[in-house]
């Protein structure tokens, strides 16, 4: 009987096995066909230059173009600056909320909390855009309130700025925080909370000793994704922030949808996303943490 069962053991090896590659084929499949080919192919085309004497070049002149006016690199540097800005006041307006849903809010409260951060996502970004712009334009509710209230005389114009641009990202991308947020800190013990006040610790010693360094893997992961969607953003920019928002992704639609030059195209895309990297590898080794750690402990 024990040699029959070593004989069925390798069966099972590879019947596992073979299960494990069907369930995962699809998502292999997704990430070959939606994501690694189609960047595989912009990065071929980044490098192809205009054609002269009757055949393609290929070389670095559409990436230094990217350096050479001026404007391309002040707009990403701008871009990444404004991002990294929306990344922390997510991070200080979902904290609080994050750590009441997760440790003191109970049963339906807690549901209905929870309920309340995900109804913005019931409607796609479009439509929370054009909310905002209906609460914050010349003619809209807040301008009608002040005059109505007597605090304005006439009617304000709160649209097309960076900080109507800022209200709207914070308002689109706070959920990506508070849930990576919740996750690590229902894990986080109550009687180390406990035992750091009873050795005469007082909130903040508690909160920067004990509760932070606890949570930081979901600071890493909110904040990565924050960042990332922000950087990527176009609508709420566009839409919010009018002609002065100077967001980097305006110039890469401007590039393949306005003016047909994909090959700048792509290669704007590529810029962007070796800076965004840059600026993640920095923030985790500032931080002390671990890309993997983040995102496991993060979820």
């Amino acid at each position: 009987m024990s040699s029959a069962t070593a004989d069925d053991l390798p069966g099972q090896t590879l019947g596992r096995r073979l299960s494990f590659c069907l369930v995962l084929a699809p998502f292999l499949l997704w990430m070959l066909l939606i994501i690694v080919l189609p960047h595989i192919d912009l990065l071929l085309l980044s490098f192809k230059e205009p054609m002269a004497q009757g055949r393609a070049n290929t070389g670095l002149g559409n990436y230094r173009e990217f350096f050479a006016e001026r404007v391309y690199p002040l707009t990403l540097a701008r871009t990444i600056a404004m991002s990294i800005l929306v990344t922390l006041l997510v991070l200080v307006i979902s904290w609080p909320v994050a750590y009441y849903i997760a440790k003191i809010a109970r049963g339906r409260s807690r549901t209905l909390l929870y309920l309340a951060c995900l109804l913005p996502f019931w409607v796609g970004e479009l439509v929370r855009v054009f909310g905002w712009t209906i609460i914050l334009r010349e003619t809209g509710l807040l301008s009608r309130g002040l005059q109505f209230v007597g605090l304005a005389d006439t009617p304000i114009e709160f649209l097309y700025n960076d900080a109507a641009m800022l209200v709207g990202l914070v308002y689109t991308l706070m959920l990506f925080m508070i849930v990576p947020l919740i996750s690590v800190l229902e894990t986080l013990d109550d009687s180390l909370v406990e035992a750091g006040y009873d050795l005469g610790g007082n909130g903040a010693v508690v909160l920067r000793q004990i509760v932070i360094p606890h949570a930081m893997p979901g600071i890493a992961s909110g904040c990565i994704m924050v960042f990332m969607l922000s950087l990527g953003s176009f609508l709420t920019p566009i839409l919010m922030g009018g002609k002065s928002s100077q967001w980097f992704t305006e110039q890469i639609y401007n590039q393949f949808i306005t003016r047909f030059n994909w090959e700048l195209g792509s290669a704007f895309g590529f810029v962007l996303l070796l800076a965004s990297s840059l600026v993640v590898w920095l923030g985790l080794k500032l931080s002390g943490q671990s890309l993997a750690r983040s995102l496991t402990r993060g979820r």
